[in-house]
């Protein structure tokens, strides 16, 4: 669907395979776990690649960290070059696949991980700015590659 692939040769890492974990193993204290929400983001489809987030290193299990006292989920992820103009749109899949995924106190934060990106205050704002959100997800052609990359993810 991208002509003129801006990352053309990514790294491409194997997939670990999943450890089931016994349901007493997870934190008694912790109603929302950051491996869970992670086990459930990393097959998102990358926006200009047929790989996933994870197979990329977009995304790994430490991208993801909880604080039930402030009610905060934060969500960090790896471009895989620093002037990656599909950032927002990684950021936007990660949002629309965890929509209604937890309790409503919660805020979900979703950014770029520090220096790993040429604008990443901009990548940033743009990620949490809740109008600039629903203003993109409005543009047919970006609600449409959104979706195709949160699908595939779930194939």
């Amino acid at each position: 669907m991208t002509l003129g692939l801006i990352n053309a040769n990514p790294v491409v890492r194997e997939i670990k395979d999943r450890v089931t974990r016994p349901a007493d193993s997870h934190h008694e204290s912790s109603a929302v776990d950051p491996l869970d929400i992670y086990d459930f983001v990393r097959d998102i489809r990358d926006p200009e690649h047929p790989y996933s987030l994870e197979q990329l290193s977009v995304l790994s299990e430490d991208s993801i960290t909880v604080d039930e006292k402030l009610g905060r989920i934060l969500i960090t992820f790896t471009p895989t070059i620093q002037h990656c103009s599909m950032a927002p749109v990684i950021g936007l899949c990660l949002r629309v696949k965890l929509k209604d995924c937890f309790p409503p106190h919660f805020k979900v934060d979703i950014k770029v991980t520090p220096g790993s990106h040429a604008d990443e205050e901009a990548v940033n704002k743009q990620l949490n700015d809740k109008e600039r959100i629903v203003a993109a997800m409005e543009n047919p052609n970006l609600r449409q590659l959104v979706d195709e990359c949160v699908q595939s993810s779930e194939l």
